[in-house]
């Protein structure tokens, strides 16, 4: 199995996945249409404690995500089911994806923990499509949260910085 692993300033892969609602996401239409910053996190297992954790700290945050030109993206290998009652328990806002054979999980080169289990890491893709920074961590699900915030902001000076 070739696992290819996505670094800091690669172009983030494209893909397609149903979304909870049945939809299909594409990332590059995301960033092409909504002009808009991803995070875009692997998670284990809905209505985990660690993952519970994880979600839950991305829905308190996910005006300050909005504000800071982001759209937040969960992707595990459960199931569009196990996404829809994990939303509606958790009154998440973002989208989750159901990658049922874990290929994009493949794509992405996400480690597993141990060998076995899925890993936990989030990717910040800025809107060219390009990887801005990544997190693993499975052990630290609200880090994920905080750091990509903090990873989003200076993306936004940087950008008024730009534009100026």
């Amino acid at each position: 199995m070739s696992e290819e692993t996505i670094k800091v300033g690669d172009k983030a892969p494209d893909f397609e996945l149903e979304r909870q609602d049945g939809g299909r996401f594409r990332l590059y239409e995301l960033l092409k249409e909504k002009k808009k910053n991803v995070v875009l996190y692997f998670y284990p297992k809905d209505s985990t404690p660690g993952c519970t954790k994880q979600a839950c700290g991305f829905r308190n945050q996910y005006e300050l995500f909005k504000e800071n030109g982001a759209e937040v993206v969960g992707i595990s290998s459960d199931s569009v089911e196990s996404h829809q009652k994990f939303e509606r328990i958790h009154h998440l806002p973002f989208t989750l994806l159901s990658d049922r054979g874990s290929q994009i999980r493949k794509i992405y080169g996400v480690p597993r923990r141990l060998g076995l289990l899925p890993g936990r890491v989030t990717y910040i893709i800025d809107r060219n499509a390009t990887v801005r920074y990544i997190f693993n961590s499975v052990s630290k699900p609200l880090e994920h949260v905080n750091i990509a915030l903090d990873v989003l902001q200076e993306l936004q000076q940087e950008e008024e910085v730009v534009c100026n």
